[in-house]
């Protein structure tokens, strides 16, 4: 890649502005991270591509459209920045990156300690301060950071996971690949509402198993 990958960012965000995300602060975190130097050298010509890319250890950084879907939803309908984040599954630290742009705080877990640090190098040369990075069960959530106003997953499991629910503030919003009970995945929405959790279930998404313990 060119050391300026400016106009290549740009045009990404026109793309994904034109396939429907609407919060302006989400295509403008967007633009601002430069996605590859998030993975391997060798793929960093297709980092702008709306792909998943390979990043080891099984997992994959998610396609950009993915990305910003889900992040368009946990901003939608609120007028201030997000305060307290939860990301579960921070893989190579690209979309913790992104969130740190759209939260006051984010906390980001990861179960697999090789991508843990790799993220932990990823993300250094940017001196986020409002960012922290836990190896941990994912599945747990993260009980010493929370309430939650918002918590996003990159991996899909057959239910919320209760810890997940139980970590989200009264007017939070969680986003999260679920499987159905056809076996496939859909992205679902939890509302934290004064009169319990509401969920909507949205379209077909394609994210890695969601698993317990740390390795």
């Amino acid at each position: 890649m060119p050391p300026d990958t400016q106009a290549v960012r740009a045009s990404m965000v026109r793309k994904l502005a034109a396939q429907g995300v609407r919060e302006a602060r989400v295509l403008a975190a967007m633009e601002a991270i430069e996605r590859h130097r998030f993975v391997d050298s060798a793929l960093a010509a297709q980092a702008y591509e709306d792909t998943s890319l390979p990043i080891g250890l099984g997992q994959t950084i998610s396609k950009p459209s993915v990305v910003a879907r889900m992040l368009d939803l946990l901003l939608q309908g609120r007028a201030q920045p997000l305060g307290r984040v939860l990301e579960i599954g921070t893989g190579c630290g690209y979309q913790a990156a992104v969130l740190s742009r759209l939260a006051a705080e984010v906390y980001s877990i990861e179960r697999l300690r090789g991508l843990h640090e790799r993220a932990r190098e990823n993300l250094r040369p940017l001196r986020l301060a409002n960012l922290h990075l836990l190896l941990g069960d994912g599945m747990q959530g993260y009980a010493k950071g929370a309430p939650y106003a918002a918590m996003i997953a990159a991996a899909g499991g057959q239910a919320i996971p209760p810890a997940w629910l139980e970590q989200l503030a009264p007017g939070g919003r969680l986003v999260a690949p679920v499987e159905t009970a056809a076996g496939l995945q859909a992205l679902v929405v939890v509302d934290h509402t004064p009169g319990g959790m509401r969920q909507t279930v949205l379209e077909p998404v394609h994210f890695v198993p969601l698993k317990a313990g740390v390795l």
